[in-house]
């Protein structure tokens, strides 16, 4: 994993400490000496990371983050400020003006790192759903993403202590409860059930357990599906560097050492929610763009594209399986006399009525999409001709048997709709070859009058 990262400090023996390390993990680094021209970097998109010293001329690290966070181009950017001042207050100070977490030094090549890869994967996160979002609008399709959702993280998260020294948990629980919901197992292996069955943001696993190998759990977490992606957190002893890497390597994504500052456990609880709740919202934005690329947004049916993509899979099922597979297609009568007469408006009320009439009158295994503006297809696993051509029938009557009430209830449309049959007919029959027979079985409905159900045969 790479990234750009800036590197803001008025000392460049600093600066070029910092430049080296970063750059030795491979990440690109800019620098800049003072606020101003840290600011002009950030806002013309050239950095993934900010690192901000705190005690600058002209203008200090906390107004340079103040800044950053206060302007929409820049305030996506996580900082983490670098300072020599150890007091909890300056800590806090760093916190309400925007950062995402702070170092002090002399930094720790380890915490350094660390939090440089955690806070980066978190960036990446952002520009994803900040990407998706944009599409969005540009589509207009404002539902693919809801931003507001999406970076809220007001909201308390669930986070599951794993700590079997009271002392230790007591602690913990004190400091994070003023955020999250706080649950405390001190039993490793209920941690691990408890998790894969509740939907926790964060888990918090301290590496001392005493009748536990706190790494198997962590390795354990991260082996099982409910839990792989799960953000991990563990607390260990300052003499505990050793297996904070190997926790590392095992896929933890940060850690923090006893004895534990408040502001700090915060800090770093609270970037792992918000990744674990950007996560979330970017796999449900994935989702929608799945369905919206195969769902006709007028009707809620599944489209055209669908219906060429599984019609030949359901195709192969039933001649797998020697079972019938039949199909019908409808087509709505005389409907461009409703467009002309009442308006597109109108017209769209009418295939939206259809298709929800179609829709109750099929089974859930059957697969209905609108084919084309006023015409629909339904496919029926294991129904043969008569029993496709009821259905075809129950539909057909439904239709012409209830008026259409549209345009705000002031316009009763009577409406009928002609519908071809065809079936598996086994052989060298092709999906290709049974639309084309329900085609040719609707044209014959259409000339023979309109509002019947035809049925076409090889």
């Amino acid at each position: 994993m790479t990234a750009r990262i800036l590197v803001v400090d008025d000392i460049q023996a600093n600066v070029k400490l910092l430049e080296a390390r970063l750059m030795a993990e491979y990440f690109q680094v800019l620098t800049a000496f003072n606020g101003r021209d840290a600011l002009e970097i950030c806002e013309n998109g050239l950095c993934d990371l900010v690192l901000l010293d705190v005690m600058m001329p002209e203008m200090d690290g906390f107004e340079v983050c103040r800044r950053l966070k206060g302007n929409a181009k820049t305030m996506h950017i996580p900082v983490v400020m670098v300072t020599a001042l150890d007091h909890p207050e300056d800590r806090m100070r760093g916190l309400e003006a925007g950062a995402e977490d702070f170092l002090t030094k002399p930094v720790n090549d380890l915490a350094l790192i660390t939090r440089v890869k955690s806070l980066v994967r978190l960036k990446l996160l952002t520009d994803e759903l900040r990407l998706r979002a944009a599409t969005g609008r540009e589509l207009g399709i404002e539902r693919m993403l809801d931003m507001s959702e999406a970076f809220n993280v007001t909201r308390k998260g669930k986070i599951l202590v794993v700590d079997d020294r009271a002392s230790s948990y007591e602690r913990i629980v004190k400091f994070l409860s003023s955020e999250h919901s706080v649950a405390v197992v001190p039993n490793a292996q209920e941690a691990l059930f408890r998790a894969a069955d509740e939907q926790f943001d964060t888990i918090v696993i301290s590496l001392s357990l005493t009748d536990f190998d706190a790494l198997r759990l962590c390795s354990q977490l991260r082996s099982l599906e409910r839990t792989r992606t799960l953000p991990i957190v563990v607390v260990s002893e300052t003499d505990q560097e050793p297996a904070v890497l190997r926790a590392l390597d095992l896929g933890v994504n940060d850690y923090i050492r006893r004895p534990i500052d408040a502001n700090e456990m915060l800090a770093r609880v609270r970037t792992q929610v918000k990744r674990k709740r950007y996560n979330e919202v970017l796999r449900e934005s994935v989702q929608q763009t799945i369905e919206m690329a195969v769902t006709d947004s007028l009707t809620g049916l599944h489209n055209r594209r669908y219906l060429d993509s599984h019609l030949a899979s359901m195709f192969d099922k039933a001649v797998g399986r020697s079972k019938p597979l039949s199909l019908i297609i409808c087509d709505l009568d005389h409907f461009k006399a409703v467009n002309d007469r009442h308006g597109h408006d109108v017209g769209d009320e009418v295939i939206r009525e259809f298709a929800l009439r179609a829709r109750k009158n099929i089974r859930n295994i059957d697969l209905a999409c609108r084919y084309g503006g006023e015409e629909f297809v339904i496919v029926m696993p294991d129904t043969d001709i008569a029993l496709a051509r009821l259905v075809a029938e129950r539909i057909r009557h439904q239709v012409a048997l209830h008026p259409f009430v549209v345009d705000g209830g002031s316009v009763q449309l009577p409406v009928t709709v002609s519908l071809g049959v065809s079936t598996l007919e086994g052989g060298t029959d092709t999906p290709e070859k049974m639309l084309k027979r329900a085609d040719v079985a609707l044209y014959n409905a259409k000339r023979c009058g309109r509002n019947q159900v035809v049925t076409e045969a090889a």
